[in-house]
């Protein structure tokens, strides 16, 4: 859908307003102390849910209410992400992962059931595999987590200093066109410039425009996740189970990861359950939040 056609309110209405929100200060041993954005519903068992790249907290706007219904749901902003401040370091796939760590300790959750999608659920992956008792389950929504020859390509252009400051000048010129063009939906009227405006605030400064670019140069960077597919091989390989109960929930479709990452990290790690998903997108929770919800509840009950 061209950026001039969407409409300014999403039309499908959302309950992210009743969410209380606030800043958490977290001490990290890598980002120092820094203010983390949060939204907080519900009561009851603590549930963290986690975003990808490039999107924040507002990505769950409509599975936080339902969520809330049976959980203390907690949606941070990852640090240099959304509200979040935007520390001047390297952001690396193991550094973001104990970063979760720290959080969780911050927010005094440990044992937390999550919930992550993308990127989000590529680090929470990692950081139970750091810690196995920081989650008590874990579902993964579409996360990258097998090198592939398009991210060794971005990779290396990247590592370069040039194509870097060029993406980062071309993500500040026109940030909401920009994240209107990379957030990708199975229907996409339900594009809004509210999303729009919320994935592209961020990108308008130089700290956070620089963060997004470290995070595609840093986080999906394919040495770490060969590493992270060479760790779960060496499980699967004596016997070893993935640290926490774990569903893989993927699409059918999706041009921003390939569904194949869902059948590979199924077979890396044998007692994960992996969900198929029809018509929908690498964002189920806006596509089809009430079917996600479907088989994300039973799971997270356990």
């Amino acid at each position: 859908m061209p950026f001039e056609e969407i409409p300014d309110i999403p039309r499908r209405e959302h309950a992210l307003a009743r969410a209380e929100t606030r800043h958490v200060v977290v001490r990290s041993a890598h980002f120092g102390e820094h203010r983390v954005f949060l939204r907080e519903a519900g009561e009851g068992p603590p549930l963290l849910l986690i975003h990808g790249l490039m999107t924040s907290s507002y990505s769950f706007r409509y599975v936080i209410e339902p969520l809330s219904r049976h959980y203390r749901v907690l949606v941070p902003d990852l640090p240099g992400a959304g509200r979040s401040d935007k520390p001047d370091v390297a952001y690396s796939a193991p550094a973001l992962a104990e970063w979760i760590l720290e959080l969780v300790t911050a927010l005094d959750v440990r044992g937390t059931r999550c919930i992550g999608n993308s990127l989000g659920g590529y680090l929470c992956m990692r950081a139970a595999l750091r810690d196995g008792a920081v989650f008590s389950r874990l579902v993964n929504i579409h996360s990258p987590g097998v090198a592939d020859a398009r991210l060794r390509a971005l990779h290396l252009a990247l590592a370069l200093p040039g194509p870097g400051r060029a993406l980062a000048w071309y993500v500040r010129s026109r940030p909401e066109r920009f994240a209107h063009a990379n957030v990708h939906y199975f229907d996409e009227s339900l594009k809004s410039r509210e999303e729009a405006r919320e994935y592209g605030q961020p990108l308008e400064t130089e700290a956070g425009a620089r963060a997004f670019v470290r995070y595609l140069a840093e986080c999906l960077d394919p040495s770490e996740l060969s590493s992270f597919g060479r760790d779960l091989e060496r499980r699967r390989a004596v016997g070893e189970k993935f640290p926490v109960p774990l569903q893989l929930i993927y699409a059918r479709r999706d041009p921003m990861v390939p569904p194949r990452v869902g059948r590979a990290l199924s077979a890396l790690v044998p007692s994960a359950e992996l969900v198929w998903l029809e018509d929908t997108s690498h964002f189920a929770h806006v596509d089809s939040p009430e079917r996600l919800l479907d088989v994300v509840l039973p799971f997270l009950a356990g």
